[in-house]
Order: C-alpha cells, then structure tokens, then sequence
C-alpha cells in the first residue's frame, strides 16, 4: 500500500470490460510526510476521490485483482480511501480539512 495525491482523470473509451464503468486516477505517490516521491500510478478509483485528495492505495496486483473478484483480471492499483490525517511522531503532518484541494472550498 501506498499514500498519493490524486492529480487528475484518465479517459480511456475503448478498454478491458474489466474497467467498464470504472473511473480511473492518476495518483502520485507521496512519503508518509507528504514529500513526493516522482512516481505516478494509473489506479481504479473505488473511493469517490477528487483531484487534490490524498488517498490510500493498493498496489498490489492479487489483492486488487480479489477486489474485483476476478483472478486473471488485469487490475493492480486501486484506490481504498480518502485520507482524512496522516500523524507522524512529530505530530499531524497531514490534515485534509486545512489542505486546499483543486474545486473545493
């Protein structure tokens, strides 16, 4: 598993039927202090994430691919949740109520 922000949308009209109905993100992912780490994922977004929103992710191909209930699917990061605060020994260091995301107030 891993944190992210979610960059945008991908729109892809023609696919698997596996991603049918599916809407997918563009995650990048993050340390647990929130530094980005230069990687981006296209993942299936089974949390209702908006742009902006940092999220937990699945990256792991059986896992995500069980989700779906569909051993030979061709799934492997998925989206699970919508992180509300990530608390380091150090304190909050993440807190979405404070953290101005992309058309939201």
């Amino acid at each position: 598993m891993f944190l992210g922000e979610v960059l945008g949308t991908v729109v892809s009209p023609v696919q698997i039927p596996i991603l049918n109905g599916q809407k997918l993100l563009i995650v990048r992912t993050l340390t647990p202090d929130g530094r980005r780490t230069g990687k981006t994922r296209i993942a299936i977004d089974k949390a209702q994430a908006g742009v902006g929103d940092r999220v937990l992710c699945l990256d792991e191909g059986s896992g995500a691919r069980g989700i779906f209930k569909d051993p030979e699917g061709a799934v492997k990061t998925v989206v699970l949740g919508v992180v509300d605060y990530v608390e380091l020994e150090r304190g909050r260091v993440y807190d979405h109520r404070t953290t101005k995301r992309e058309g939201r107030a």
